[in-house]
């Protein structure tokens, strides 16, 4: 790809944003490491062996999994920003309209990985971990590009910003929320109003019931207050997923809700309408349709199938 204004301003290609952070990742790790090792901090927020490796192989994982994607992505990205809708200059007004405008089809992509079941079927690896440090941000999916993250950005390039800037507006938001995944930090005051902060991720973590499906946001908090999806955090989290999952193995829980989904999908007794609700309806109504026919095996006195 040949250079662009982006990449002169940045100095290198914005593909790579990620990757020149990564020392910033690394000892801001080490720093919440150190504290919480001094005490500072809950039980759920102390790093263990197991949970570390299963975050950094998660990571590992999805990074291979988005080079490849990401060959077929920028060839879709640049035959639609070929028929764009406007031809926005470079400067620092379109950037910052950029960043607003991404964050605001973050939220829906978001928003869909936790309302629709086949796109839940990657973002539950995110938050399968029953724990919550700097480190749950590299569990991530290696099957995201199955559940079509890129397409959610789509709409970004058709308008008419450029696919290097798309992607470079995306990876700024993804490390900004590197950050947000900590415990030692609390609120924030009058930027809770505004930003994604660690208090509202923390909700967003929770599987406790008045915190489950809310917080979407990915920089900014406001798409939250407007579309009735934000929560205070008001106590302390209980992190992880209703069906708690207990491993560590990295393809266990990359795969254990796509198993799931096509147990379901190949169960005899549901109608077509009810196989397509466990594919697009929300999580909980494939565990309501799951649990009406363990009801029916038991009425008949067969034993219900786990």
């Amino acid at each position: 790809m040949p250079p662009t204004p982006l990449t002169d301003w940045l100095g290198f290609d914005p593909h790579l944003v990620t990757l020149a952070l990564a020392p910033a990742f690394l000892l801001a790790m080490a720093a919440e490491f150190w504290q919480l090792q001094r005490g500072g901090g809950p039980a759920s927020a102390r790093y263990t062996w197991a949970d570390t490796f299963s975050n950094m192989t998660l990571a590992g994982l999805y990074q291979a999994s988005d080079v490849l994607a990401a060959l077929g992505t920028i060839l879709v990205y640049n035959a639609f920003f070929d028929v764009r809708l406007f031809d926005i200059p470079f400067n620092a007004w379109t950037l910052a309209l950029l960043f607003v405008i991404q964050d605001f089809f973050y939220y829906w992509f978001h928003r869909a990985h936790h309302r629709i079941r086949l796109f839940w079927c990657s973002h539950v690896v995110h938050h399968s971990s029953e724990r919550l440090n700097l480190s749950t941000a590299f569990r991530q999916s290696v099957t995201y590009p199955l559940t079509g993250m890129w397409l959610f950005w789509l709409p970004i390039v058709i308008i008419g910003f450029p696919p290097e800037t798309v992607v470079f507006a995306v990876a700024i938001s993804l490390a900004y929320q590197f950050f947000i995944h900590t415990q030692l930090v609390a609120k924030l005051g009058p930027l809770e109003w505004v930003f994604n902060t660690p208090s509202h991720h923390r909700a967003h973590h929770g599987r406790n019931g008045e915190y489950i499906d809310r917080n979407y946001g990915g920089i900014l908090i406001i798409w939250d207050r407007l579309f009735g999806t934000f929560v205070e955090e008001t106590r302390a989290p209980d992190y992880g997923i209703p069906e708690r999952i207990d491993s560590h193995n990295p393809l266990v829980l990359s795969f254990h809700e796509w198993k799931s989904l096509i147990a379901d999908l190949k169960r005899p007794d549901l109608r077509w309408g009810q196989k397509l609700q466990m594919l697009l309806a929300p999580p909980e109504r494939a565990r309501e349709l799951r649990e009406r026919g363990r009801d029916m095996e038991r009425v008949k006195g067969i034993e219900p199938s786990s």
